[in-house]
């Protein structure tokens, strides 16, 4: 849902004004690129014509739609609408005013599709009561039933009947938000919807996307998206300022540590309604559940190309869900799942070429969007050839390659444990430890582990795969590392903490970091603006936290029992990923990830209702032996 406020401008420019970022610079630079910017325009304007529409919906509320109609529509060609609903405004307003781009790339806008904008129910310049992630209906008894399948549903039945010189089909998608928006219009979907190509799609905002992460809630990148988000329907788009929180610091890790409690927020988010929802139903209940998309998914008539980001910070779950609940409930539809080296919603409005200092292989953005979603939406939509995808086409970090795969997870993955040793070594053969062996740290939630060893108000994109080197040198953060590899290890699909731990509090976040530990003869980048030395490089491959209240049920959260070992299992996002021959396997384990997400006062409440001094020490511990033997297991593919 773009949490992070200057990604969410990027995103919001770039994806629903049809415009690229001009951002701050020399002033030379900016008047260049606005020069670049209206060379385009006036390319855009030669080639479509505009319209814009009022759409009326069956319960009568009328949702404001732009149209760009190729000019060659005069002749006898016909062309599909390829569509996009979002909040974000499809500026820009009248129609003497164009965009500098069309579609989700360059080659589309040359392409020539009918190109369909909406500003969805109660946003902008449309009718009706915006909802954060409006509940899906599977059962619709009357004209009042609306969701947003519905909107999409009736949207494609007016423009067949309403714009000339369409060819009777019609694609959808969309990056973040309108990525849910497309994975919704794909429910009950429209005869002519052909094709549906949700990216990096909000599913559930609670499992694991941008809200909450194993019931840890995502503290700064909400905070900075709600501070963004509050804008109304009917205001000035674009704004003559992107509103920005003045945070009256360059580091949040203070800020949030001098706000002090979660419910202190509120006075820097005063009766916003959208915080208060996400912030307030800190357990899997009703409101999150009739929000989550992916069980809704059904009668889906048209190919998916599900597509996500290897780095994506906010809505990585988002696309396996949508992949999976399409193969489950859909299983005769067509069906594609793209994961590549990218940020959220990267392919939009980056090379994908690196994150950070970590590099890939060139060009990746381009490829996709050339070679890979425009011939799907030619093949669904304009009767084009065949476009050979496979069930899922990966990026394999590590090695920097495309693969192809005919599942997902690769059929031939197997589980492998890594097991944590004594010495803080990763093995993976079973320790010796007697039963009661185990490691501890003290985590105290008033001097919490930094999440990044910069300083920064919002959540920096390459968190995701930064060095780890600050955080192994602290006292609260366990780690175990494996010998240097003999082989290459590729591992495909979720990775999975298999843990005992105690505390001596009542609840606590247990936070694990797998992490490439690359060899020390690796050469540093040239040139190198930022002095990184990528020999010992510790690269976050993938961490999550885990809430231990939530151990047993996220809908019913029960205390630990101070100092008594239990079970933590669950799973990390699914990544693909080759650690290669000379590199080393490393895991964290912290209980603090500060301001990443919430801080855990150690004790068994509810952390809106948490005061100053319910934040304690506690003392947690990880077991290495016998039948408490910790584990993480990976899978391994040859």
């Amino acid at each position: 849902m773009m949490r992070f406020c200057t990604l969410a401008q990027r995103l919001w420019v770039a994806l629903a004004a049809g415009t690229l970022l001009l951002g701050t610079g020399p002033a030379a630079r900016a008047q260049n690129e606005e020069k670049e910017a209206e060379k385009s325009r006036v390319q855009i304007r030669a080639q479509y014509a505009k319209f814009e529409f009022r759409i009326p919906m069956r319960d009568g509320a009328k949702l404001f739609t732009i149209v760009y109609l190729p000019r060659d529509a005069s002749s006898a060609k016909t062309f599909p609408f390829l569509i996009m609903r979002t909040p974000y405004s499809v500026a820009p307003y009248g129609v003497e005013n164009y965009p500098r781009r069309l579609g989700p790339a360059p080659s589309f806008t040359k392409d020539e599709f009918i190109f369909v904008y909406q500003d969805v129910r109660g946003r902008y310049q449309s009718d009706g009561t915006f909802q954060e992630m409006t509940p899906a209906k599977d059962k619709k008894n009357s004209a009042k039933d609306v969701d947003e399948s519905s909107d999409a549903y009736d949207t494609i039945e007016w423009l067949l009947k309403n714009v000339p010189n369409n060819n009777g089909k019609a694609g959808i998608y969309g990056v973040s938000y309108p990525g849910f928006y497309a994975a919704a219009a794909m429910m009950d979907s429209h005869p002519a919807l052909k094709a549906a190509s949700p990216q990096a799609p909000v599913t559930d905002l609670y499992m694991g996307d941008d809200a909450y992460h194993n019931g840890a809630f995502m503290l700064a990148a909400n905070f900075d998206f709600y501070t963004f988000f509050h804008v109304r329907s009917g205001l000035e788009f674009p704004p003559k300022e992107w509103p920005k929180f003045d945070y009256g610091t360059n580091d949040g890790y203070d800020f949030f540590l001098q706000m002090g409690v979660l419910a202190n927020a509120k006075k820097y988010l005063k009766g916003d309604w959208y915080w208060d929802d996400q912030a307030e139903h800190t357990a899997y209940d009703d409101y999150w559940k009739a929000r989550a998309i992916a069980p809704h998914l059904k009668n889906v008539h048209c190919a998916v190309l599900t597509v996500g980001g290897l780095f994506d910070a906010e809505d990585l779950v988002g696309p396996f869900r949508v992949f999976h609940a399409v193969a489950e409930l859909d299983p005769s539809a067509p069906n594609m799942l793209v994961e590549g080296p990218w940020v959220h919603g990267g392919w939009a409005f980056t090379a994908g070429d690196h994150l950070g200092p970590v590099t890939f292989s060139p060009k990746n953005s381009e490829y996709f969007n050339d070679q890979v979603l425009l011939p799907f939406f030619q093949q669904y939509l304009k009767d084009g050839p065949d476009a050979k995808l496979p069930k899922a086409l990966m990026f394999e970090t590590g090695t920097n390659m495309w693969r192809r795969y005919d599942a997902w997870p690769p059929k031939n993955a197997h589980a492998k444990n890594l097991y944590f040793a004594a010495g803080g070594k990763l093995t993976f053969t079973a320790p010796q430890d007697s039963a009661s062996a185990y490691d501890e740290y003290i985590s105290d939630p008033n001097r919490p582990v930094p999440f990044i060893d910069t300083e920064a108000t919002d959540v920096p994109q390459d968190y995701i795969d930064a060095d780890q080197r600050y955080a192994a040198k602290r006292p609260d953060v366990l780690v175990y590392e494996s010998e240097p590899l003999t082989d290459d290890v590729t591992v495909a699909g979720a990775v999975s903490p298999r843990l005992w731990v105690s505390s001596s509090g009542t609840d606590s976040d247990f936070d694990v970091k797998l992490i490439d530990v690359y060899s020390e003869n690796l050469p540093d980048p040239d040139p190198n603006p930022t002095g990184v030395h990528m020999g010992g490089y510790q690269e976050l491959v993938r961490g999550e936290p885990f809430r231990a209240k939530f151990r047993r049920s996220f809908e019913k959260p029960e205390p630990l029992t101070p100092n008594q070992p239990t079970a933590l299992n669950f799973s990390l996002p699914d990544i693909n990923h080759t650690f290669r021959r000379g590199h080393r396997i490393m895991v964290q384990i912290q209980s603090t990830w500060f301001p990443l997400t919430d801080r855990n006062p150690q004790k068994f409440l509810n952390i809106q209702d948490a005061k100053p001094e319910d934040f304690q020490k506690a003392t947690e511990r990880v077991y290495r032996g016998g039948a408490q033997s910790s584990s993480i297991v990976l899978p391994v593919i040859n």
